[in-house]
């Protein structure tokens, strides 16, 4: 054999061999793709494995007299593995797939059953381990889904797969929803109190393990594994419920009669500085107005007249004037400027009158008098006030006060200061024009106000708050009498006696001040600040109060547009708290004849009978209850409700009828006021969920 027939039978021999191995390559590719895929996917998903985290259910938030006002309820998520160990087999799946589709379909009303059935079908034919069914699922609907055909063989065999999440929800609503807040991943801008508190609130997330499956979804693996979440701790906050939705529906009326931008209202405890009530209203549409900002703690604008209490009772700390000194009213002139009292002059008047009518000419001619030549002394009262400074609250937001010193480059030493003097040249919020009035009523103790009182884990305290004390004593006592006398009779004869009431005293100021349209500044369109801020009652307060109602259109007083909204929420909450009432009369003593009262709440009727000294023969041990008067006080005859059967709410008020047919499951339809005299199925009856029943009213 020559050389050259040597080297081609070698290298016919060479890709002979590769060819072969090409081949044989290819084969086993083959195999390894279609003869043996299903194995080794199966060992690639089982190896494609990690945990995740499980969300924990977060804390509730609880108003001051017990209600929810924010919780979390779970919902789930329903998937099906078609190749779960109980289902495996095809005979047992193919049996039962139709009855499970049947109860799908029932349940669900959103496919036929044969839909379900060919969705289930085309899923197991296409091998699908992770299959959708059902998205927001409660947990009693879960309970009853899990007895369904295939799902009850077990609580893993049978191919159903539960994800739990939790969802948040307001039962309220709209009530107190900007205080409350919502969670923000981003902290620095954290809103209400679910921002705040969000680290004892959310709790600590727990681990599952979830392995990879075709077309990369993440299945779990076994629930028994996982790491149990921590749920958040409750918070106690300081919000009454009641006096919220007095305070938001009394500020939405005034808002809407006034067609104003916006407006806010803070209803505060005088002595512990637990805020009670805040409200915050945007327009967004004519006679539309929702939430959209916190005003009371972040609408920083010139306060206007409320803030002449401060500029009185620095004049009358620093003996300037008394209340009886005598003042001019009507113009008063500083360079470049003319200081004007709306209503005209009233002459020459006491210090005293000059308040009660709120003169702007009075209180800035007293201030640049007495304080010209030493500008300093009347802001450092305001500075030892720390009107200057945060209340440092519990929830974020807060604005920083502006409040000027002549060490300030935009002060003007012929200007700043008479203006000031009426509530110009300086930034505050209601919520700060609020505290300081607190500070009165408070007999001079200036507390921080606070929005949540406790932090609770599983029923125990984790840590409780009071107010901060910012200041011990404002001013002296000689100065402090003067200024509530002056507040209480602004009330009785001056701008301020629309609020006026004749069951209890009501000490406040009026406050109407020109506002700044952003950048472009006072003259590019009139708008105006209406406010009255007080205390009640005057005697002995108890609750601080403010209203803010921002460009009210047509009349823009402040005794017209902020005094209506300040009665309304006042002479509501003296009448509903007996602890403010004075001794119960004469005519009642020894009076064994009950007034009628309305079938309802065990503990309702019990505190209006124990507070009038009426007698009650037998302690009802149920919630709901009828009472019946006797010659000798009130049996209590005891309601219970049995389940499936219509309940009994003849006599009692719509609040509590309302209750109890929700609680039935049932729709009502109401007709009329007052407490029910009739409804259209009758008590005992069998009812089913969703039926309608008619209440009549009288």
């Amino acid at each position: 054999m020559n050389i050259r027939a040597n080297i081609l039978l070698r290298v016919y021999l060479a890709f002979g061999l590769i060819v072969l191995f090409a081949v044989a390559v290819l084969v086993r590719l083959c195999d390894v793709q279609f003869v043996e895929g299903h194995k080794w996917r199966a060992m690639a998903d089982s190896l494609s494995t990690k945990y995740v985290n499980i969300e924990a259910a977060r804390g509730n938030i609880y108003s001051n007299d017990g209600s929810l006002l924010a919780t979390s309820v779970p919902e789930y998520e329903l998937r099906m593995d078609l190749y779960a160990g109980g289902i495996e087999d095809k005979d047992i799946f193919n049996a039962k797939v139709d009855s499970l589709a049947l109860r799908l379909s029932q349940f669900f009303k959103d496919k036929t059953p044969k839909e379900y059935s060919r969705y289930l079908r085309s899923a197991r034919q296409d091998s699908v381990r992770y299959l959708l069914i059902k998205r927001k699922v409660n947990y009693q609907d879960l309970k009853e889904i899990r007895k369904f055909p295939l799902f009850n063989i077990g609580k893993y065999s049978g191919g159903l797969i539960a994800i739990q999440q939790n969802k948040r929800i307001l039962p309220f609503q709209s009530l107190a929803a900007r205080t409350i807040g919502y969670r923000n991943e981003n902290v620095s801008n954290a809103v209400g109190l679910e921002g705040a508190y969000g680290s004892y609130i959310n709790g600590e997330i727990g681990k599952r393990l979830v392995q990879r499956i075709a077309g990369g979804v993440w299945m779990p693996v076994n629930e028994e594994a996982e790491i149990a979440p921590k749920e958040g701790a409750d918070i106690i906050s300081t919000i009454d419920i009641n006096m919220q939705d007095l305070a938001q529906s009394a500020l939405e009326k005034q808002l809407i009669i006034s067609d104003a931008d916006h407006g806010a209202v803070i209803l505060m405890e005088v002595a512990t500085g637990e805020v009670r009530a805040v409200a915050n209203f945007t327009r967004v549409s004519k006679g539309v107005y929702k939430e959209l900002f916190n005003y009371a703690i972040a609408g920083n604008q010139d306060p206007g007249s409320t803030f002449k209490l401060a500029s009185y009772m620095a004049l009358l700390e620093d003996k300037m004037v008394d209340t009886n000194t005598l003042v001019a009213t009507g113009n008063y002139k500083i360079p470049g400027h003319l200081i004007k009292d709306s209503h005209g002059s009233i002459g020459v008047v006491t210090v005293k009158k000059a308040f009660e009518q709120s003169s702007n000419s009075a209180v800035a001619q007293l201030v640049d008098t007495h304080y010209r030549n030493e500008q300093s002394r009347f802001t450092d009262h305001l500075y030892s006030w720390h009107l200057n400074e945060k209340l440092g609250l519990q929830i974020p937001g807060e604005a920083q006060p502006v409040v000027k010193t002549p060490k300030n480059r935009s002060w003007n030493k012929n200007m700043t200061l008479p203006q000031m003097a009426y509530g110009y040249e300086m930034q505050l919020t209601p919520l700060k024009m609020l505290s300081f009035y607190n500070a009165v009523a408070n007999n001079g103790k200036y507390v921080a106000p606070i929005f949540v009182k406790e932090i609770r884990r599983l029923g125990n305290p984790v840590e409780q708050f009071k107010a901060r004390v910012v200041n011990e004593k404002i001013c002296s006592d000689v100065t402090l009498k003067k200024m509530q006398a002056l507040l209480e009779s602004t009330v009785a004869i001056g701008t301020g006696k629309v609020v006026a009431s004749k069951f209890y005293k009501v000490a406040g100021k009026t406050g109407t001040a020109q506002v700044a349209d952003g950048n472009k500044g006072y003259k590019a369109k009139k708008q105006y600040q209406s406010s009255f801020c007080g205390y009640f009652p005057a005697d002995n307060p108890k609750y601080s109060l403010i209203v803010v109602i921002n460009d009210p259109k047509g009349s823009y007083y402040a005794a017209a547009v902020a005094g209506p909204p300040f009665k309304e929420i006042a002479d509501r909450i003296y009448a509903s708290d007996m602890g403010m009432f004075s001794e119960v009369g004469d005519h009642l003593v020894g009076n064994t004849k009950a007034p009628e009262a309305k079938a309802g709440q065990t503990k309702d009727l019990k505190k209006v009978y124990n507070a009038f000294g009426i007698k009650a023969l037998y302690a009802a041990k149920s919630d709901y209850v009828n009472s019946v008067d006797t010659s000798n006080g009130i049996v209590y005859q005891e309601y219970n409700s049995i389940k499936g059967a219509m309940p009994d709410v003849s006599g009692m008020g719509l609040k509590d009828a309302l209750y109890l047919v929700g609680n039935a499951g049932l729709k009502a339809q109401v007709k009329g006021s007052g407490k029910v005299i009739s409804q259209s199925i009758a008590p005992g009856s069998k009812i089913g969920k969703g039926l309608l029943v008619q209440l009549e009213l009288k």
